[in-house]
C-alpha cells in the first residue's frame, strides 16, 4: 500500500500535539499541553439561545447551501469589529469566512506555493502552519525571535535570498506568547513592500490582551496585497470553526476557488447561530471575561514558575494570549522530561516540533487559559520538581 500514498505524505506526520493530548486524556493529568480556550468560558446559554431561535426563524434557509464567500451578516459584524475593536477599515467585501483559520493556512498553500518554494516562518513557529504548509513541500527559511519580534537582519536576509511569503503570528505568538513591538511592526512591513514578499498575518490572539496597550496590525502599515487571518474560535467557541480571512481582490478571488474545491462554504448553521448569538449579546463584555481570566491564570502561572523553578529556567512573560515559553539550560532535552513529568501527572508540550531545524531541544510550551489557579499551582509544583530532577 505505501507505494500508493503521494509523495508528499512521507514528509507530513501526526500533529505532535494532538498525539499529546492522548496521553492527557487521564484526568488525574494536569495539563499544560493543549492550546485550548477555558471551557468555563463558553457562552453556552446564549449560543443555545440563538441556535434555537435561528432553527425557528430561518430552520430551512439554515440548513442549505449557502455561497463561499460566506454570510454577508456575519462578514458585517466582523468588519464591524475590526473597525470598532481594532482600528481598522475593512470591506465586508474582502472578508471570506473560512472553516476555521487553520482552512486559511490549507488554501493559500494551494493557491501560493509550489515545491520548493521559501516559506519564512518564526523559530519557533505555529505548529499548525508548518504542518499545513509541508504537504505543499515549501523550503522553510527560519527567523529567530527576540523579545519584541523577528530579528530584522534574519529578515532581510531572508527576503533577499528570494522569498514567496512570510507567515507571522505577531501578538502573543504560538508557542512563544511573544508580541511584536509597534517599531518592529513597521519595520517588518517595509521590508515586506521593499522585497515584495506576501504576508500571512495569523491573529487569533489579538484580542486577548490583559496588559499594554493594544497596537495595530503588521497587515495594516503594508502597502502591497497581503492577507490577515482571524478567528471566533478564541473569543467565543472553538467547535463552530469559524474563520475568516480578509485580503484584496485578486487573492480573494483566488483563495474563493481553493475554497469551493475544498469544502463549498463554511457550515451554514454555524455561521448562522455565530451571527445571531453576536447580534444578541455583547461580545465585548464577553472577551472581557475572558482576558480578565485569563491575565490571572497567566499572572499565577508566572508565579508560581518563579516559586518553584530552578533559577537556571527562563520564561516568557507574555502581556495577552494563552501561552508563555520555557528555556532551560543547554543539555536538557524536554523531550525526556516530558517522559518523567507525565509520571508526575504534569503534561506540557517539547519546543522541538516548533523547529523545523530540529533544534529547540531545551525548550517547551505551557497553556495556563485551560487550568484554574489551583491546578495550575499544583500542576507547577509538580513539574518544578521534575525539572529539578533533570538539572541535579
Amino acid at each position: 500500500m505505501a507505494d500508493k500514498f503521494a509523495q508528499r505524505m512521507g514528509t507530513v506526520h501526526r500533529s505532535f500535539i494532538r498525539e499529546i493530548l492522548k496521553v492527557t486524556a487521564d484526568s488525574e493529568i494536569i495539563s499544560f499541553a493543549g492550546g485550548l480556550p477555558n471551557p468555563e468560558l463558553f457562552p453556552v446559554p446564549a449560543m443555545g439561545q440563538a441556535a434555537s431561535e435561528v432553527f425557528a426563524d430561518i430552520g430551512a434557509s439554515a440548513l442549505q447551501y449557502s455561497t463561499t464567500e460566506g454570510d454577508a451578516g456575519l462578514r458585517r459584524i466582523i468588519a464591524d469589529r475590526y473597525r470598532t475593536v481594532r482600528g481598522l477599515e475593512v470591506d465586508p467585501d474582502s472578508i471570506l469566512v473560512t472553516t476555521g483559520s487553520q482552512q486559511i493556512l490549507d488554501i493559500f498553500a494551494k493557491v501560493f506555493l509550489d515545491k520548493g518554494d521559501k516559506v519564512v516562518i518564526e523559530s519557533p513557529g505555529y505548529l499548525g502552519a508548518i504542518q499545513a504548509f509541508s504537504l505543499f513541500e515549501p523550503e522553510f527559511v527560519t527567523v529567530s525571535l527576540e523579545n519584541d519580534g523577528p530579528n530584522l537582519e534574519e529578515l532581510e536576509a531572508a527576503f533577499k535570498d528570494g522569498a514567496k511569503c512570510f507567515y507571522a503570528v505577531p501578538n502573543f505568538q504560538n508557542p512563544s506568547g511573544v508580541s511584536y513591538s509597534l517599531e518592529k511592526r513597521k519595520a517588518v512591513a517595509a521590508l515586506l513592500d521593499k522585497y515584495d514578499v506576501l504576508f500571512v498575518e495569523d491573529d487569533p490572539y489579538g484580542e486577548l490582551r490583559f496588559m499594554g496597550e493594544d497596537l495595530p496590525t503588521v497587515y495594516s502599515f503594508c502597502k502591497k496585497p497581503g492577507v490577515l487571518c482571524g478567528s471566533f474560535s478564541k473569543i467565543a467557541a472553538p467547535g463552530f470553526r469559524i474563520g475568516w480571512v480578509v485580503t484584496e481582490k485578486e487573492i480573494y478571488d483566488k483563495l474563493v476557488i481553493a475554497k469551493q474545491a475544498s469544502d463549498l462554504h463554511t457550515s451554514t448553521v454555524a455561521q448562522a447561530i455565530m451571527r445571531r448569538y453576536l447580534e444578541s449579546n455583547d461580545i465585548e463584555s464577553h472577551v472581557d471575561l475572558i482576558r480578565d481570566r485569563y491575565g490571572r491564570q497567566r499572572e499565577v502561572m508566572v508565579e508560581m514558575i518563579r516559586k518553584y523553578f530552578p533559577s537556571e529556567v527562563v520564561i516568557t512573560e507574555p502581556e495577552g494570549g494563552m501561552f508563555l515559553w520555557v528555556t532551560m539550560p543547554e543539555g536538557v532535552s524536554s523531550m525526556d522530561l516530558f517522559d518523567v513529568a507525565i509520571k508526575q501527572k504534569v503534561a506540557f508540550v517539547p519546543g522541538r516540533p516548533f523547529y523545523v531545524d530540529g533544534s529547540g531541544e531545551n525548550t517547551l510550551r505551557l497553556n495556563f487559559s485551560n487550568s484554574d489557579e489551583s491546578r495550575i499551582e499544583e500542576g507547577i509544583k509538580r513539574l518544578g520538581k521534575a525539572i529539578e530532577s533533570f538539572l541535579d
